[in-house]
C-alpha cells in the first residue's frame, strides 16, 4: 500500500470518530464540541450572550484544552519531516489512551455524573482531540483535518468542474464530509445505549490508527 494512501484512510477513519466523539459530547455532555471548535466558538458566543440558555463553561474549557492538546502535537512533532514517525505513533497513541480512560470513567459513572466528572470528560476528550488534529495535520493529508470538513465543503463547490475548477479530490472530501457526519449518526445511536459506548468505540479506532500506522506506515515508507 503506497504510504499517502495508507495516511488518507488513518485519517478518513478518524474522522469518522471525531463524528462519534462530537456527538457524545454534544448530546451527552450539556451541547458541547469536542472536535469541532467552529462549533463551540458559535455556541459560546451565544451562551454569553444569554441565548436559549447555552453553556458557557463548558464550551470554553473544550477550547482551551483543544487548544493545549493542539500545542502539545506541535511541541512534539515540529522537528519531524512529515510522514508517520515514532513521535507521531505517540501522539495518536496518547489519544487512544486519554478515551480508553474516559470509557472507563464513564462506564463506571454512567448515570450518576457530577459536574465535575462531566467537565473533566469534557477537557480531556477536547484535548484529546486537539492532539489528534494536530498529528493530523503533520501527516499533511490533503483536505483531512480529521475534526472539520467546511474547508472540505468550501473546496468541493469551488473546484467542482461545475464551475470550470480542476475537480481534483473530490472523492476524499465527499468521503470526509460523509464520514463525519456517519459518526456522528453512529454516535448518536451509540448514546441511547450507553455513553461509555461511544466513546470506547472512539477509541477502539484511534488505537487500531496508531497500530495500523505504526507497524505499516514506516514499512510502506521504506
Amino acid at each position: 500500500m503506497h504510504r499517502d494512501k495508507l495516511h488518507l484512510g488513518l485519517m478518513l477513519a478518524l474522522t469518522f470518530s471525531t463524528g462519534i466523539a462530537d456527538a457524545v459530547g454534544y448530546l451527552g455532555l450539556d451541547r458541547v464540541f469536542t472536535g469541532n471548535m467552529t462549533g463551540n466558538v458559535v455556541i459560546l458566543g451565544m451562551g454569553l450572550a444569554g441565548a436559549d440558555d447555552l453553556p458557557v463553561v463548558g464550551p470554553l474549557l473544550a477550547f482551551a484544552t483543544f487548544l493545549a492538546g493542539a500545542a502539545l502535537g506541535g511541541l512534539v512533532l515540529r522537528k519531524d519531516d512529515v510522514g508517520w514517525t515514532g513521535r507521531t505513533t505517540a501522539c495518536f497513541g496518547t489519544v487512544a489512551a486519554i478515551l480508553v480512560v474516559l470509557a472507563v470513567l464513564l462506564a463506571a459513572t454512567a448515570g450518576d455524573m457530577a459536574h465535575g466528572v462531566q467537565l473533566t470528560v469534557t477537557g480531556l476528550l477536547a484535548a484529546a482531540m486537539g492532539l489528534q488534529a494536530a498529528a493530523a495535520r503533520h501527516l499533511a493529508v490533503k483536505e483531512i483535518t480529521t475534526v472539520v470538513v467546511t474547508s472540505a465543503i468550501t473546496g468541493l463547490a469551488m473546484d467542482s468542474r461545475l464551475v470550470g475548477g480542476h475537480g481534483r479530490h473530490v472523492w476524499r472530501r465527499v468521503a470526509a464530509i460523509l464520514l463525519l457526519s456517519a459518526g456522528a449518526g453512529v454516535g448518536a445511536l451509540l448514546l441511547q445505549v450507553d455513553l461509555a459506548l461511544g466513546v470506547g468505540v472512539s477509541a477502539a479506532i484511534a488505537l487500531a490508527v496508531t497500530l495500523l500506522g505504526h507497524l505499516r506506515g514506516r514499512e510502506v515508507a521504506r
